[in-house]
């Protein structure tokens, strides 16, 4: 059984706007993160228009096919220029314990160094636990200082658990 919420509200921070995923974001998407760097800890290449296309209508639905997850999706734009900057995600699902949200984030390479991914992450995190959020996960390689960066600023520590060479960070 889902969490039950209602899909991804529009967020916006001092230089962002949050947009919940549209299927319609594809083009603009393969465009900017047409950069094979973005894979450099997450493997994989970039995905075309069409692929994202039918990614991005599988994560609108907002819920995984068996109902145990929800999908919060958003596309990340700076507001002075309007361009594409990145994306904030989080899977949530309920344990024992509450509500869980694993969360992600990604920039485009144009737009890294500048404070975004964590500026993105901390209204998307503040908006989840607003929501009701008990506890997030991220996964993060090993070697990506910046990403760990953005956990430590969501308040998340790593764990002695490794998925799929990612560090387990939890708060």
């Amino acid at each position: 059984m889902t969490t039950g919420w209602s899909p991804a509200a529009p967020l916006h921070t001092a230089r962002l706007d949050l947009e919940p995923l549209r299927v319609d974001h594809a083009g603009e998407a393969a465009v900017a993160f047409d950069d094979v760097s973005l894979h450099t800890f997450t493997g994989g290449q970039p995905a075309t228009a069409e692929e994202l296309r039918r990614r991005y209508a599988r994560q609108v639905v907002g819920h995984s096919p068996d109902g145990t997850e929800d999908w919060l999706n958003w596309m990340l734009r700076v507001r002075t220029s309007g361009r594409l900057a990145g994306t904030v995600q989080a899977t949530v699902h309920r344990d024992d314990a509450g509500l869980v949200a694993e969360v992600a984030w990604v920039v485009v390479t144009t737009h890294q160094g500048q404070g975004l991914a964590g500026e993105a992450a901390r209204a998307m995190a503040g908006w989840l636990r607003e929501q009701g959020v008990d506890r997030l996960v991220a996964h993060v390689h090993p070697g990506h200082s910046a990403s760990g960066g953005v956990a430590r600023a969501l308040g998340l520590r790593p764990t002695g658990t490794v998925v799929d060479g990612e560090v387990r960070w939890a708060g």
